[in-house]
């Protein structure tokens, strides 16, 4: 494989990421608030349906408004059922975990009946737009500045995530609510209140990146169009335990491994199934890889400075009150 193959392996990598960036820190977020949103799967892809039938009704008025007005109608079906869950979860106490998994079922399917009339038909779509200047730099220039501005958002997104979460005191109040509510409470948070707002915070990212599969990545709408998505997205915020930094980092490894699979279809004589879910059973392994007593333990065995580093690199420990009732007096 030569410098220029893989330059173009990793723009590809970078671009399919872009979605799941989305996604995973819209999950992240709220996992840190304390709620666990398991509808990740249903609403990517009634997002994803959502903002491509609006950009497709509303292709008369231009392309940038159609765009406009359908990545917003899908971050609002993504806050729509995120409130759905709040609502659940924190006003009548009940399980998290199965009521974001029948809004998984209910919406997938939902998409599929109501964008019955939008498959397999063109639409607009996200146009490139390249940084001038910062394009022409050798290598860097060519994977991260000539793409398009979903790209460039998923990007400051990240890192807007991260200063939130670990340089400001909202952000610090964010990850006291999903830690420890009752102290949070006793400083005189809202964690209710709270709680609700970023779990639609994170759903509306979630609905963005499923209209950002159907404008962008995956052009387009057809049946179950981003299946398994969501669920990898669910994966790859445990995977990057928390943090917005490694989940986006996780994102662009699951890039990598598509963008691999993608190279390998011509090349390796096994069925297009095999290639196609690929990524996800490699992604999935790290997983389970990352979260052994024996790595960890392996790790261990290593001199004490590089150990401690490579131990909390793959240690991932979830909010203390992940998916628990806080009943605020």
């Amino acid at each position: 494989m030569d410098t220029a193959q893989l330059i173009a392996i990793l723009s590809v990598a970078i671009a399919t990421s872009t979605p799941l960036v989305f996604a995973c820190l819209g999950e992240t977020i709220t996992e840190r608030a304390g709620v666990i949103n398991l509808s990740a799967e249903g609403t990517i892809m009634l997002a994803a349906m959502t903002g491509f039938a609006v950009a497709k009704t509303t292709e008369g008025l231009g392309t940038t408004p159609s765009l406009i007005l359908g990545f917003a109608s899908a971050a609002l079906a993504g806050a729509s059922i995120a409130l759905v869950v709040a609502f659940g979860a924190l006003t009548l106490r009940q399980s998290q975990v199965a009521i974001g998994f029948v809004l998984a079922l209910l919406c997938a399917d939902l998409s599929s009946f109501l964008g019955n009339d939008f498959v397999r038909i063109p639409g607009p779509t996200v146009p490139s737009f390249r940084l001038p200047i910062l394009q022409d730099i050798p290598v860097i220039g060519r994977l991260l500045f000539q793409n398009d501005l979903l790209v460039y958002a998923s990007f400051g997104l990240v890192a807007l995530v991260w200063i939130y979460f670990y340089r400001t005191r909202a952000g610090l109040m964010l990850r006291a609510i999903g830690e420890q509510p009752a102290a949070a409470f006793a400083r005189g948070s809202n964690v209710v209140l709270m709680r609700y707002l970023y779990t639609l915070t994170g759903g509306a990212l979630m609905g963005i990146a499923g209209a950002a599969f159907s404008l962008d990545f995956k052009a387009g709408w057809s049946h179950r169009h981003t299946a398994g998505y969501g669920w990898i997205a669910l994966a790859i915020v445990i995977f990057g335990g928390w943090n917005p930094l490694r989940v986006a980092l996780s994102c662009y490894l699951f890039g990598i491994l598509q963008s691999l699979a993608s190279q390998a279809q011509n090349q390796i004589p096994v069925p297009t199934q095999v290639i196609t879910v690929a990524p996800f059973v490699l992604m999935i392994l790290f997983l389970v890889l990352t979260s052994s007593e024996w790595l960890e333990r392996l790790l261990k065995r290593m001199p004490p400075s590089l150990s401690r580093a490579a131990v909390q690199t793959i240690h991932s420990t979830p909010p203390a009150a992940l998916g628990k009732v806080f009943e605020q007096d």
